[in-house]
C-alpha cells in the first residue's frame, strides 16, 4: 500500500459554530494524502461561506449543497458517491481528530492487514472543555458483537473501499452510523480497533447519545426496518442493548488525570 488516497466524509448543517475547527483538524493530519468533501444539508448560519473560505486555500475541500434538509445520512451518502480514496473516514462537522489519527490508522492496516479500523476517543463538552474522559476501543469488533450495541465510534472509524467496495447509510434519520458499521462488518469481517485516542467527539445539547430514549426508538428501527427482524425480535435485541449498554459498554468511559 503506497500513499493510498483517503476520503473524509463530513456532513454539514448550520455547523458555523464550530466546523472550523473540525476542518483545521483534517488540515493538521500529519498524513497529507486526502480529500475532504463537505456536504451541507441545506444550513441556514454562515457554515457554506466558512467552507468556501477554506476551499480558497486547500484544493483538497469539496462542497456539495442539498437544496433541503434530509439528515446526516443522507448527505453523508452523496459524499460517499464522490469520494475517490481508497479508504473511507468520517468526521462530523463538530468533532475533531488529532494529528496523527490517519497516519497511525493506515500503518496499522498495512501492518496487521486489516481492513475496517477504529480507536479510541475523548470527550468533550459543547464549549471544548475537555472531560478529561476516554471511550476505549475494543480490540477487535465482529458482527455479533456490533449487533449488540454500536461499538464503534463513526468519528473514528475508516474501511478499504478497495476491498470491502463503498458502502452506503440507510434512509433513516438517525443512528445509520451503526446501520452503515454494520454492514461494513458483514462484509469486510472483523474491525480492529485501537488502543491510542485518535478523537475528541463533542456532545452536544439534544443529540441521540443524551437522549437515551429517543436512542432506543432508533435502535429498535435499526433492528425492524432496517435488518428486518420481526417486531418481537426487535424487541429484543433493544433489551439485549440496554444490558450491553449499561453493563458492557459503561465500563469503556475512563476517567484520566
Amino acid at each position: 500500500m503506497q500513499n493510498p488516497l483517503v476520503s473524509v466524509i463530513m456532513p454539514a448543517y448550520n455547523s458555523n459554530e464550530f466546523i472550523a475547527l473540525a476542518i483545521e483538524s483534517v488540515i493538521a493530519q500529519e498524513y497529507k494524502n486526502w480529500e475532504l468533501i463537505i456536504v451541507d444539508d441545506a444550513s441556514k448560519d454562515a457554515t457554506v461561506n466558512t467552507i468556501r473560505n477554506y476551499i480558497k486555500k486547500e484544493p483538497r475541500i469539496k462542497i456539495f449543497r442539498n437544496q433541503t434538509n434530509h439528515g446526516a445520512g443522507y448527505s453523508r451518502n452523496k459524499a460517499i458517491k464522490e469520494a475517490s480514496g481508497e479508504f473511507i473516514a468520517f468526521l462530523d462537522a463538530d468533532d475533531l481528530w488529532k494529528p496523527e489519527k490517519l497516519s497511525l490508522q493506515l500503518k496499522f492496516c498495512e501492518e496487521n492487514n486489516a481492513k475496517i479500523v477504529f480507536s479510541s476517543y475523548g470527550r468533550i463538552k459543547e464549549n471544548g472543555e475537555n472531560l478529561n474522559e476516554i471511550i476505549e476501543a475494543l480490540p477487535f469488533v465482529n458482527y455479533p458483537k456490533l449487533i449488540r450495541s454500536n461499538y464503534i465510534g463513526n468519528l473514528t472509524g475508516m474501511y478499504n473501499t478497495g476491498k470491502i467496495g463503498k458502502v452506503y447509510h440507510p434512509d433513516i434519520r438517525k443512528r445509520q452510523d451503526w446501520a452503515m458499521w454494520l454492514e461494513v462488518i458483514r462484509k469486510g469481517g472483523t474491525a480492529h480497533g485501537m488502543e491510542e485516542s485518535l478523537a475528541l467527539y463533542r456532545i452536544r445539547k439534544g443529540s441521540v447519545s443524551e437522549n437515551k430514549f429517543e436512542m432506543l426508538s432508533y435502535n429498535f428501527k435499526i433492528y425492524n426496518k432496517v435488518l428486518g427482524y420481526g417486531k418481537l425480535k426487535s424487541m429484543y435485541w433493544v433489551l439485549i442493548f440496554l444490558g450491553e449498554h449499561f453493563f458492557v459498554k459503561s465500563r469503556q468511559l475512563k476517567s484520566i488525570d
